[in-house]
């Protein structure tokens, strides 16, 4: 029984310290989600034609077509799969929408 309890309380510990040191991966995980919200934003405006979404820049935004060709695939999956942006935005700042 008190061996249980050292194993519980060590797990505890470990995890206590895990938890305050490990700040860094919150953090670089929305850095990383406000960098990809970012790009995704940049592509509609230079390719939102792909969308069906009218731009007149476009033909002159496809010379940045090779630097973002790798990037489209998945940004094109991305921006069809969104059911609900408004609901999407707000849950980021904390409101329920």
């Amino acid at each position: 029984m008190d061996k249980e309890k050292i194993q519980v309380f060590l797990e505890n510990f470990k995890l206590f310290f895990q938890g305050v040191t490990d700040f860094n991966r919150k953090s670089r995980a929305l850095l990383i989600k406000e960098a990809h919200d970012e790009m995704d934003d940049f592509i509609l405006l230079c390719f939102g034609d792909l969308l069906g979404i009218p731009i007149p820049t476009t033909y002159y935004s496809l010379e940045l077509l090779p630097l973002i060709a790798e990037d489209l695939d998945g940004w094109q999956n991305r921006m069809i799969s969104r059911l609900y942006i408004w609901q999407e935005k707000w849950s980021d700042y904390g409101f329920d929408a």
